[in-house]
């Protein structure tokens, strides 16, 4: 089961979605997606707009969490379900 880490931006109109690669064929690194997305309408009353997806080494999706952080960004619920 993946594990997803959720942030929305200030003026809740962008989401990111982390979770781990756990199809990864790499034997010396580990990745996390970042599924970007835009809210349309009311937020939690339909999933965003899936706009883009990452695919970044740990500690890379780490530091993108990080500078998120700092520049407002904050943990949010789940916003949409897998597809």
């Amino acid at each position: 089961m993946t594990e997803y880490f959720w942030l929305i931006n200030s003026n809740r109109s962008r989401v990111k979605r982390f979770s781990k690669n756990n199809q990864n064929k790499d034997k010396f690194f580990e990745y996390m997606f970042i599924d970007s997305g835009r809210i349309l309408g009311v937020l939690g009353k339909e999933p965003p707009l899936m706009t883009t997806r990452e695919e970044l080494k740990v500690d890379k999706a780490r530091n993108e969490w990080r500078k998120l952080i700092s520049q407002g960004w904050r943990r949010t619920k789940p916003v949409w379900e897998d597809y």
